[in-house]
């Protein structure tokens, strides 16, 4: 008896070239803060980089450290992601070098803190391409490829912001609850290609992106920042594992849920308070 079972050539052609292909993973701003932490860590699992920063030097010191530690092969790219054209110029440049990019990581991000009256507006338009403009090119760029082979993932950080517009914090709170609602909305328009799309949203993170200012506001006494190895563990368990958005420590799961269960009135009182520098006059 004849089977009925019908062969689809695309479909073999597919698992047989993915098959062959050795996952590499793009992470921006792969120098410090969580970038820097998931590189090490997603080397030490034998994955293949490819490492985008702004400075050359700072990428060559590292690539070199982590092909040596961990025999892997590692790709670098230098590029100022807060001109989104940038973001552009980094995907020809990885096509031309014939790189398959089958894990994005989308991380590199900046904040403004203070009065929006008084905050630099180039600076904040700068953030805007960087935390939301850059993400949203990656993204498209990238998973074209990704459908393709129908496999692969990316991983957009978001925030605790994205959940707690705070004063002070206007237009990076905006940004960061764009990354949400960008990443949700996109995974669910993914759903049956193979490509999913996940969101990390750490609170205070301790890192180089915390100025002077925000170490001496309310929250940051309140809620101490976590290290930034222990969010990239969580990064790297969601972007191989995970399903949706996580949110990093209990604390911060917590504080998120807050608005759903105190008026707004109220709840915008305790994040200007908790914005605030320690004894200000509110």
């Amino acid at each position: 008896m004849l089977s009925t079972y019908s062969f689809q050539p695309s479909d073999i052609c597919t698992r047989l070239l993915n098959r062959k292909m050795k996952d590499k993973i793009l992470i921006t701003g792969a120098t410090s803060g969580i970038g820097y932490e998931m590189a090490l860590q997603l080397a030490a699992k034998k994955f293949d980089l490819v490492l985008v920063a702004r400075r050359l030097d700072n990428l060559q010191h590292l690539k070199a450290l982590l092909e040596q530690q961990h025999g892997i092969h590692v790709h670098i790219f230098a590029k100022d992601l807060s001109n989104s054209l940038q973001a552009l110029a980094l995907y020809e440049e990885v096509k031309e070098n014939n790189l398959e990019v089958t894990m994005l990581v989308n991380n590199s991000g900046v904040g403004v803190y203070g009065e929006f009256i008084n905050t630099d507006l180039q600076a904040e338009l700068r953030m805007i391409e960087l935390n939301v403009s850059s993400v949203v090119a990656l993204s498209k760029l990238f998973v074209q490829d990704m459908i393709l082979h129908k496999r692969g993932r990316i991983l957009n950080v978001a925030s605790l912001l994205s959940f707690l517009p705070f004063p002070y914090y206007s237009v990076y709170s905006a940004t960061k609850a764009f990354v949400l609602a960008f990443s949700e909305t996109f995974a669910a328009e993914l759903e049956g290609t193979g490509v999913q799309v996940v969101t990390l949203c750490p609170g205070p993170v301790d890192t180089a992106f915390n100025t002077d200012a925000m170490w001496k506001t309310n929250a940051y006494k309140a809620n101490k920042p976590i290290a930034a190895n222990v969010v990239a563990q969580q990064g790297v368990d969601l972007l191989l594992h995970g399903k949706g958005k996580r949110i990093v420590g209990f604390n911060n799961w917590f504080v998120s849920n807050l608005p759903r269960i105190t008026p707004d009135t109220i709840m915008m009182k305790i994040k200007k308070s908790l914005a605030s520098q320690q004894g200000a006059k509110q």
